[in-house]
């Protein structure tokens, strides 16, 4: 499960406790009533239809959604017991037949009595507490067989790693996947390999294996006494990559915006991350994304038609071009486009590489020989990127974001802190698109890149979308 569709499940369990609220306030009504206690059901809903009491209604509905939140039934519970959820909970639940005692109260609404009050109570909790167990499972369940998971590399092979590392096999439903650890030679190592496990890399190695593995999370555990210097190193490493830092406290000195405290069994972390993919924003991102991508499908299937139509009558060769690329956190997926080269145009790009008309990793050439009659039309125009509103519907790409890269060129990259892109997911359009693509350098192309990380906001997505109508008009930089 992406981040992304994690947030839109958050929206959708905020939703779904509000009509069990409602569920819970109507039952108890219903009970109560059929218990011969207070006005009668049908004087009450009598009384619910006035404008009055649907605005007095919709106050309780954001109270309780605020208690909700305050409670802190919206953060993630991967790393929580059950009984810890339960409490939370309770005390929620507590909480929002409170809020409504003091509505009560102030608007003067007989139906709410102690006894109501008890009813919904218990209604509400029971049903809330059932909800959560049955995601939980889940949740669980999904992550036992390979999705949602989270890959996690571990710095030092003392004890305290050791044990982490058990904890993670322990609880196959957190979704925490151990890729290995890393440390310098010292005396413990004769027992750390004594235990079965090994080394995946030393502090020399780790840029490199950052570089070509999936990690999402690096988990701290060096003594930092004797090793700070090395700590502070990995954590400054990470931070370039866009990776999730896990310590016990903040000691390395490294930008944090961020620090959410989380549990691994009641054991205390924070967790350092660069990025923002938390908040209703991003939310609202990956909605807008699935309703204009399946929109603009249908908008263009008639251009789609067409021009899949005539690549078939103007060249051998399939219809479409799907290539590896990296997305985030360096996983990879297939990229969708219409084809605009000959059918073996990879096989001849050793031929050309002298030829390379750009700096950095990237390959393009102006007048590349491969590309067909028709596909030079479809670049200058950006129809061949269409289809990659099919990677936007399934959740590999966004509208926007940084371009996603060929494996072959992220392979050429030299510096980490351009590796930064990377952490989040790519994008049809960016801030390189819209000005200049092509005719603006690899080093100025990361910046912007990464400009657009540390200024993302959904206005920013919005003008770089209006922006790009005009740039894709022009064709300036296109190749």
């Amino acid at each position: 499960m992406h981040a992304l569709h994690r947030k839109i499940l958050l929206v959708s369990l905020k939703v779904g406790d509000l009509l069990l609220a409602t569920l819970a306030y109507g039952l108890a009504s219903f009970l109560l009533v059929n218990f011969a206690t207070g006005p009668t059901f049908s004087g009450f809903l009598s009384m619910r239809i006035k404008l009055g009491n649907f605005l007095v209604f919709g106050v309780a509905l954001l109270a309780w959604h605020l208690i909700y939140s305050v409670c802190h039934l919206y953060e993630t519970k991967r790393l929580y017991t059950a009984r810890e959820v339960m409490l939370e909970i309770l005390k929620a639940t507590g909480l929002a037949a409170a809020c409504l005692l003091v509505i009560a109260a102030l608007f003067k609404i007989r139906m709410i009595t102690f006894p109501f009050l008890i009813l919904f109570w218990a209604i509400n909790s029971l049903a809330l507490l059932a909800s959560r167990a049955l995601l939980r499972r889940l949740l669980g369940e999904i992550r036992k067989y390979g999705r949602n998971l989270r890959y996690t590399l571990i710095l030092g092979t003392n004890s305290r790693a050791l044990e982490f590392a058990r904890l993670l096999r322990a609880k196959p439903e957190w979704g925490y996947r151990n890729l290995g650890f890393v440390d310098e030679p010292w005396s413990g190592l004769t027992d750390f390999y004594r235990t079965g496990n090994s080394l995946v890399s030393d502090f020399d190695g780790l840029s490199q294996f950052l570089r070509n593995n999936i990690v999402d999370e690096v988990a701290i555990y060096l003594p930092l006494r004797s090793l700070h210097a090395q700590a502070s190193a990995v954590a400054a490493l990470c931070e370039q990559h866009g990776i999730t830092v896990r310590y016990d406290s903040d000691v390395f000195g490294v930008s944090t915006k961020r620090t959410p405290a989380e549990d691994f069994d009641a054991d205390p972390y924070f967790a350092n991350s660069r990025e923002h993919r938390d908040g209703w924003a991003f939310v609202l991102k990956r909605l807008f994304d699935i309703c204009s991508s399946f929109a603009l499908l249908l908008l263009f299937l008639p251009v789609l038609v067409i021009v899949a139509g005539l690549i078939k009558l103007t060249s051998p060769g399939p219809v479409f071009f799907l290539q590896e690329r990296i997305g985030t956190n360096k996983r990879r997926f297939r990229i969708w486009k219409f084809r605009t080269m000959v059918a073996d145009a990879e096989s001849l790009m050793p031929q050309l590489e002298a030829k390379n008309e750009v700096s950095g990793p990237v390959f393009k050439i102006k007048d590349d020989p491969r590309i067909t009659r028709i596909g030079k039309w479809m670049r200058r125009s950006s129809i061949d990127e269409l289809p990659q509103l099919i990677n936007v519907l399934k959740g590999d790409m966004s509208l926007v974001g940084p371009r996603p890269l060929p494996v072959r060129d992220f392979h050429g990259f030299s510096e980490d802190w351009q590796r930064r892109r990377f952490s989040v997911r790519p994008g049809i359009t960016c801030l390189w698109q819209v000005q200049g693509r092509s005719a603006i350098g690899f080093e100025q192309w990361m910046e912007l890149d990464l400009k657009y990380l540390d200024e993302w906001s959904l206005w920013l997505d919005l003008k770089i979308l209006a922006m790009t109508i005009p740039a894709v008009v022009k064709g300036f930089g296109a190749v």
